[in-house]
């Protein structure tokens, strides 16, 4: 077997499954290799961060300076988009789907995935490990998680008047618009509530697929450049992965900011 990321050079077919293998079952519901590689990554990076961590400390060591600076990091770009309302709420949601899905797009590129495993009646290899972010079912979780954190939280925090005025009302000033014309505007707005509502409906879609596409493609773009020259050629596509993990994490979690951000925010203003 040849140590190569998620590709069959054994003669049989290569590249990489579009979906997840089924490896088993628990509890009679079935076992994937990206729910596998979900749990052994997450707990893995959980106890990494617990052990070196330690318990926090006033004057923090290197592994809690890094958490740190990556918290205030997020916290300064995200509290602007949010606003201030929406920040203690939102915010540790959104630095959870962040470090999530960084270490899981990251971990892909870990010795091992994509390598083991066993083939099937046609000669397929079904590798155990496979990263979350490149089974759809996962990344489609994540952004039905995340709008329905949208709506609670906005609702929450907007108000239901407020959340259904944004979408549906008459943005115009009664008291700069003629009365006319403010009346013709009305079913305009409304109008344009129902295109949003069509909007917010297809968030879910494209957060999923932008993030499944990117790190699928980064598999694919992987499984090739070695397939090509085993050795010095994916070099440079590790790096590139790397970089397209955090940049994914980071639009992941700063479209879901904006989202909330975009009633929240606008509502102290208002």
């Amino acid at each position: 077997m040849s140590f190569v990321f998620g590709a069959d050079t054994s003669g049989g077919s290569t590249g990489v499954s579009p979906y997840a293998y089924e490896i088993g079952k628990v509890f009679n519901l079935p076992l994937t290799n990206a729910i596998l590689t979900t749990w052994v990554v997450s707990i893995v990076f959980i106890l990494v961060v617990r052990f070196a961590v330690g318990k926090p400390s006033l004057v923090p060591n290197k592994a809690q300076s890094v958490i740190e600076t990556l918290i205030e990091g997020l916290k300064g770009l995200l509290e602007p988009i949010l606003g201030k309302k929406a920040f203690e709420q939102a915010f540790p949601l959104l630095l959870g789907f962040f470090v999530f899905i960084l270490i899981h797009n990251w971990s892909g590129l870990l010795p091992g995935i994509g390598v083991f495993g066993f083939y099937d009646e046609t000669g397929h290899l079904k590798y155990w490990l496979r990263p979350a972010s490149s089974d759809l079912n996962a990344a489609l979780g994540l952004a039905l998680i995340a709008m329905i954190a949208w709506a609670y939280l906005t609702i929450k925090i907007a108000g239901p008047k407020f959340f259904i005025w944004e979408l549906f009302g008459n943005k115009a000033s009664k008291k700069d618009t003629p009365a006319l014309i403010y009346m013709l505007l009305t079913p305009i707005f409304l109008l344009v509530g129902v295109i949003e509502v069509v909007s917010i409906a297809f968030r879910p879609v494209s957060l999923s697929f932008r993030l499944y596409g990117n790190v699928f493609g980064g598999e694919n773009l992987l499984s090739s450049m070695t397939g090509l020259v085993p050795y010095l050629l994916p070099v440079p596509f590790y790096f590139y992965e790397i970089l397209v993990g955090v940049v994914q994490a980071l639009i992941f979690t700063l479209l879901v900011a904006i989202y909330i951000g975009l009633i929240t925010n606008h509502g102290e203003e208002h």
